[in-house]
């Protein structure tokens, strides 16, 4: 019995070049799996019509008769076919507004769902994403924002010749490009008026890497959350300094006699208060790179942006991570890449696009991988390939204690039939 996946264009904005299944692997799902696949033709995607027919696809613009349909980014209400299964980022499990209409109309049509952002190992670690991606386009962006808020300011940097990732022909390009900058700052150091550069990071993982991975390119010299307040008195033009903040940088117990605690702030965040504000003062770049919750405090208010605005060298924060009024509460909208900032302005609460006026600049590009749509679709092709035979050769049509997928992808699964999850449940509350 041979079996089929389709891999619908991506379309939700003229940049989003990425794929789910490379042509590659498209070829290897064939070969080792007896697994055909349907693309829809596409004039914008990072791998042209031709390397898939090469690898065995068929292109056709009908993919319906798929065993389960693949994307990227979410999937227009009106294309969803009754009783299929597809698999994307849904952007659904904290109950985000704007994506509950696609997900009533799925349960209308009986769709099952697998949502990438929730395969993960029995620890609840993700498996499957493009975390690292976000952080490499979403560091370079913020870095060309703040060479572009410089020039406004009249100030010169060497910052000012960095481009948009988008704008270079791929990763090895931006590196060698930030490289040539880096020498730059080595041999002429930074302007006086704007130093010492600090970028600071929230949190530590694959996004904050690979945010770090790019920052790591130019002279750079870590310090610690507890030496920011004295950087002032002694440092270099020529390094930027940079510094990562985890959890306990964040919050601390409210209890003077309890001892701070990873898994009881993450399972009891209301027995924590916030701290990290006392360190804004002291950045130039912020970087929020973490997983942020409504219940779970901000890393900054518009309260004390308002309060401490005059007193504050924050210049931009690249928010990464993205949430509309979360850990960065001034993160109003997210952004695309063909206009990626605007400025907060927190003496009227107001937003303006582009870099320019007074306030802090936000970069909130929302699906920032698609800058690097070549190397960040083959990472996630190749991760995601252990996975796609199960998902093919699926019984999709037994009830759901019955249905076998590995436990991983089966954690994934928001919708089955139409109807939420055991797991996903809580999601009714969002409907």
């Amino acid at each position: 019995m041979s079996f089929t996946i389709g891999i619908r264009r991506e379309d939700k904005n003229e940049w989003e070049r990425r794929v789910p299944i490379v042509p590659e692997h498209v070829e290897d799902l064939l070969e080792k799996h007896d697994i055909n696949t349907v693309i829809q033709p596409s004039d914008i995607r990072a791998f042209s019509n031709n390397d898939y027919i090469k690898s065995g696809a068929l292109i056709n613009e009908d993919i319906s008769s798929s065993n389960a349909i693949f994307a990227v980014k979410e999937i227009p209400i009106d294309l969803f076919k009754p009783g299929k299964t597809y698999v994307f980022f849904a952007h659904v499990v904290k109950g985000q507004e704007y994506n509950m209409p696609m997900l009533r109309k799925m349960m209308k049509l009986d769709c099952n769902l697998i949502d990438y952002e929730k395969i993960a190992d029995d620890k609840g670690r993700r498996l499957v994403f493009f975390g690292h991606y976000a952080g490499l386009a979403g560091m370079f962006d913020t870095l060309w924002a703040f060479g572009r808020r410089m020039k406004h300011k009249l100030i010169n940097t060497p910052f000012s010749d960095i481009k948009q990732a988008i704008s270079y022909k791929d990763l090895d390009d931006i590196k060698e490009h930030l490289e040539l900058i880096g020498e730059r700052i080595k041999k002429f150091g930074l302007p006086d008026n704007i130093c010492p550069v600090v970028v600071g990071f929230a949190g530590y993982g694959n996004v904050s890497k690979g945010a770090q991975e790019i920052l790591d390119i130019l002279p750079v010299k870590e310090i610690t959350p507890e030496q920011l307040k004295s950087i002032n008195e002694d440092y270099s033009n020529k390094v930027i300094y940079k510094v990562v903040f985890k959890e306990k940088d964040i919050v601390e117990p409210i209890s003077p006699e309890t001892d701070f605690d990873l898994q009881e702030y993450y399972s009891k965040p209301e027995l924590y208060k916030p701290i990290f504000e006392q360190y804004l003062p002291h950045l130039t770049i912020l970087m929020n790179c973490i997983y942020w919750e409504k219940r779970y405090p901000r890393l900054l208010t518009k309260e004390y942006i308002e309060k401490n605005f005059k007193q504050m060298r924050l210049e931009i924060i690249g928010d990464i991570s993205v949430d509309v009024n979360g850990a960065i509460e001034i993160t109003e909208k997210t952004t695309d890449s063909g206009c990626p900032t605007f400025v907060y302005n927190p003496l009227n609460n107001k937003i303006t696009d582009g870099y320019e006026g007074e306030g802090v600049v936000v970069m909130a590009v929302d699906n920032l991988p698609c800058e690097l749509p070549r190397e960040s679709s083959k990472a996630f092709s190749k991760i995601l390939l252990d996975f796609v035979p199960a998902i093919a050769k699926a019984d999709f049509s037994v009830d759901f204690d019955s249905l076998d997928l590995p436990p991983e992808i089966k954690r994934a699964v928001i919708l089955y039939h139409g109807k939420l999850t055991p797991d996903y449940k809580y999601i009714n509350k969002f409907l």
